[in-house]
């Protein structure tokens, strides 16, 4: 292989040219091999500028061959265009792009023969000035021309002390020139501030100062003020003294996608009204009472209406309307609407006569429906309202109020959704009225069965609470009793009959009144017990109840008590509580039962508890935990009062919350027979 071929000495002017360039310069002589054919090409020169592009200094570069300095790109085809030009001697024009270890950039590459090799002058396109010297250049003008964007070349313009006052456009695209409804001679070369394109330039002014002074890119959506056209734009810096920035109209693309918006908006709309319904449904139906319904109506159908003021006004025998509840509302308008005369003017009154909701939709329309300002009823801080009728099964109850704060307008949707609202209204209060009209029945049946007054008994006081838990006209068969003996002897007796009926109801009447009558006869506890257990399987044979049975001897402070299946007693004495544990036998309508007895002491001073499970256990009450939770209950009540001991018990979360189930207590506390 023969070394570098010949090759004319460039002249010191030559020289002096290349080093002058701004672009890089490379002369290189041709390697051959013994039958003359080039294999390589050795670096003979390189001007200042290409080691600056090239990022190496000369010394590493000059002296070396092609494959030595850039083995990546010889199989690329550079190193063939060289061998062409030398052979042809035909200069020639190549763009690159390199990003490798030994080379990285976007280069043009312009190759003319020179003596056994070639000059090479390359231009770093990355940083080339918007000038047309190059071909390059002049191609990158045509691509931008070219583009469906707006851009423009911007040359930062300076005062005196340095500060940026101005930006002449040293280049327009075509397309850009058209978005500005100019032509590029008319733009190039003014400034923006001098004279504005009309598609916002002074108003972008400070942002693009702020790119040129920082070199942060600024990017963001701007709508034109007058024609209403939105534009997204780009600026960034180049080279500190200029600004790029690209443009387009997105007005269309912008509009699209406010529709898209509207329609999700709707589409969101649309579920929300039926979310809200769902909710306002449970709520609703989970109601009972009507104070139930009324909370529902507060905490989930105003909110849900979007409302800020309620008012639920029932018909009293088409006379008038009564306020029967309210939220958010003002207490002198208040106190206008608890009584309102069906002759009375207020949309609410038509409203429960035709059964026709009626939206005031602003301030204006609701003093209208009341012409007479001095017996207007007032409407607060709202501003709309809706008057819905509360009807269901061809029945008017009254009418639902709902008042807003601002102005509003009731779309057919939204008007719909109201009307929904307010028949679930009233569906739920009917439905709860009339639970409450069944339950009063039942309170009242209840009350009949339980004994009206109770003796007292010298030297004890007693104390008694019934709590009745019921579903419609459902009556429990827990019971309690006192039961006058004799001079010095008394009976407690407390009891439940299984099941939450009429015949429950019915078995526990019967089997107080046998109780009574066998205590009456001067019977034993436990044959008291024997003889219910036995007129229950006769008159009753599928009932079951249980009962706590105690005799008590006041005069010598003792009770015989006997159990029927039923948890035991608590005795508290002093700041002690437990529970009494008599041999507990078998629940009443039990076949071939025995019951026993005992006697127990009752000091002076101690309190005796009774109750019915009701208050300790049910399925998801364990009857250990609540036991354990009454004995500390009763243990640690500040007062031996029957009647303070009660209310401390009821008062201290004892056993299930909320109850499933009747309760009856029955307290007992002994002191001497002459106390008072």
């Amino acid at each position: 292989m023969s070394g570098n071929g010949p090759i004319a000495q460039p002249s010191a002017d030559l020289l002096g040219l290349l080093e002058a360039d701004p672009h890089g310069c490379a002369l290189a002589t041709a390697v051959r091999d013994e039958g003359g054919s080039i294999v390589d090409f050795t670096l003979a020169y390189l001007n200042e500028a290409g080691c600056r592009f090239l990022g190496r200094p000369r010394g590493e570069l000059v002296g070396r061959t092609y494959r030595e300095l850039w083995p990546e790109t010889v199989t690329d085809g550079t190193l063939t265009l060289y061998r062409q030009v030398v052979r042809d001697r035909l200069p020639t024009v190549r763009t690159v792009y390199y990003d490798r270890p030994t080379v990285s950039g976007h280069f043009e590459i312009r190759v003319v023969p020179f003596g056994d090799g070639f000059v090479a002058r390359f231009v770093d396109l990355t940083k080339l000035t918007m000038g047309s010297l190059t071909d390059g250049g002049t191609r990158l003008y045509d691509a931008l021309d070219a583009a469906f964007d707006g851009f423009v070349l911007l040359r930062a313009v300076r005062d005196d002390a340095g500060a940026i006052i101005d930006f002449t456009r040293e280049y327009v695209n075509q397309f850009g020139a058209k978005l500005a409804g100019r032509t590029a001679e008319d733009l190039i070369g003014r400034g923006i501030v001098e004279q504005p394109s009309g598609a916002g330039d002074i108003r972008l002014f400070r942002h693009l100062r702020a790119v040129a002074e920082t070199g942060d890119t600024w990017h963001e959506q701007v709508t034109a003020s007058a024609t209403a056209q939105v534009w997204e734009v780009k600026a960034v810096r180049i080279d500190g003294r200029f600004v790029a920035v690209s443009y387009r109209d997105i007005t269309e693309q912008v509009d699209h996608q406010r529709e898209l918006q509207r329609s999700v908006a709707q589409a969101r709309a649309a579920a929300d009204r039926t979310t809200a319904l769902q909710v306002v449904t449970a709520a609703l139906v989970a109601a009972t009472t009507p104070d139930e319904v009324y909370l529902a109506l507060g905490t989930v159908l105003r909110p849900s209406a979007g409302g800020h003021g309620l008012a639920v006004l029932l018909s009293e025998r088409n006379r008038q309307l009564l306020l029967r509840y309210h939220a958010g509302y003002e207490d002198d308008v208040v106190a206008q609407l608890r009584e309102v005369p069906m002759s009375h003017p207020y949309p609410a009154t038509g409203v429960a006569v035709t059964g026709q909701p009626r939206y005031l939709c602003s301030p204006e329309e609701f003093a209208a429906a009341q012409p007479d300002p001095d017996s207007r009823i007032s409407g607060g801080g709202r501003k709309s309202w809706a008057f819905l009728p509360l009807a269901t099964a061809g029945q008017i109850l009254g009418t639902l109020v709902i008042g807003y704060q601002q102005p509003r307008q009731f779309d057919d949707a939204e008007r719909a959704n109201l009307v929904t609202f307010s028949r679930l209204a009233a569906q739920a209060l009917q439905r709860a009225l009339l639970h409450r009209a069944h339950l009063s029945i039942a309170a009242d049946l209840q009350r009949a069965l339980l004994p009206a007054a109770l003796p007292a008994l010298p030297g004890a006081r007693h104390a008694v609470r019934y709590l009745p838990w019921t579903e419609g006209a459902e009556v429990g068969g827990d019971w309690y009793d006192v039961i006058h003996i004799e001079t010095g002897r008394a009976a407690i007796v407390i009891g439940d009959v299984a099941g939450h009926s009429p015949q429950a109801a019915a078995t526990m009447g019967q089997l107080r009144s046998a109780l009574r009558a066998y205590a009456a006869d001067g019977y034993h506890p436990a044959d008291v017990m024997r003889r219910a257990n036995e007129h229950l399987l006769r008159y009753e044979p599928h009932a079951m109840a249980t009962c706590c049975y105690l005799e008590l001897q006041l005069a010598d402070h003792t009770a015989t008590a006997v159990l029927a299946g039923h948890p035991p007693p608590v005795l508290r004495t002093g700041d002690r509580a437990e529970f009494l544990r008599p041999k507990p036998g078998p629940p009443l309508g039990t076949r071939r039962a025995e019951y026993r007895d005992v006697t127990l002491l009752l000091p002076t001073g101690c309190s005796l508890v009774m109750y019915t499970d009701g208050l300790i256990e049910d399925r998801h009450h364990e009857i250990d935990r609540g036991l354990t939770e009454l004995r500390q209950a009763v243990q640690t009540a500040p007062t031996n009062d029957p009647d303070g001991l009660v209310d401390h018990i009821l008062s201290a979360q004892v056993g299930p919350s909320p109850r499933s189930d009747d309760v009856a207590i029955l307290a007992l506390t002994v002191h001497h027979p002459a106390t008072p």
